[in-house]
């Protein structure tokens, strides 16, 4: 796992059973990033940097995973953390034709709201909105079994607009 250098100090990140804090950076284009948008689905929201080998290898595999599921039940949204918003055009260009959803959070902010000191850091959020499981680091050969167990539980849940009401 690798830590930024020189941060402001992050609040505490949100537990499994929070609302995920919705503001996640934004867009090449400069358009905001919010979960909120994507409700009704499931979210993987990772943090990383450009310099996290980790973090690389971790969006390849996440790419993969949103395919395999479908954008319309999984969306994937990687926050490129505490590099310059200049760079970050640059980089979206060296990951090719992503289908993930890209979004700067080149001052921090989104990060601090989710407690983030080092990255790779994974929030799994449910249909709903909340905060579902939490991963810090990546180990290629445990992590993404454990991603993908946890991603089709989520999947498998009846959608919130399916639901029956109370």
């Amino acid at each position: 796992m690798l830590s930024a250098p020189s941060i402001a100090a992050p609040t505490a990140p949100p537990m499994p059973g929070d609302i995920a804090p919705d503001a996640v950076g934004m867009t090449v284009h400069g358009r905001p990033v919010r979960i909120s948008d994507y409700r009704g689905r499931v979210i993987v929201l990772t943090f990383w940097a450009s310099w996290c080998a980790p973090c690389r290898d971790e969006l390849v595999l996440l790419e993969r995973l949103q395919r395999s599921a479908g954008a319309q039940r999984l969306r994937v949204i990687a926050v490129n953390w505490h590099e310059a918003r200049g760079r970050f055009p640059a980089l979206v260009a060296q990951l090719g034709p992503a289908e993930l959803t890209l979004s700067s959070d080149a001052d921090g902010r989104a990060g601090d709201r989710y407690g983030v000191r080092m990255i790779p850091r994974m929030f799994i959020i449910d249909r709903d909105g909340r905060v579902a499981y939490t991963h810090t680091g990546y180990d290629p050969k445990a992590s993404i079994g454990t991603i993908v167990d946890e991603v089709n539980t989520l999947l498998a849940q009846t959608p919130p607009d399916l639901r029956p009401p109370p």
